[in-house]
């Protein structure tokens, strides 16, 4: 129940930056505001990885949670697609 409150993204992982925390890369676009090309941004988290199972370029699923360090407020939950 609590769980349905939580924010859940997709995301690509590009660096595991020691035991059980990988960076991950969050990628959208925006609309520019006064030329209206689509800009492709990206947002790099830092995540916690319980079993350490993610590697460079996996895409995986993470959800926000209650912080684990100063940087760490997202959870891996699972690995979607190996690299």
């Amino acid at each position: 129940m609590q769980d349905e409150k939580r924010r859940r993204e997709s995301a690509i992982v590009v660096s595991k930056s020691g035991d059980k925390t990988v960076k991950v890369a969050i990628s959208y676009k925006i609309r520019h505001p006064k030329y209206g090309k689509f800009i492709n941004k990206r947002t790099t988290l830092a995540a916690h990885d319980e079993q350490n199972q993610a590697n460079v370029g996996d895409k995986v699923e993470i959800i926000e949670s209650s912080p684990f360090s100063k940087t760490k407020s997202w959870q891996v939950v699972k690995v979607l697609q190996t690299a």
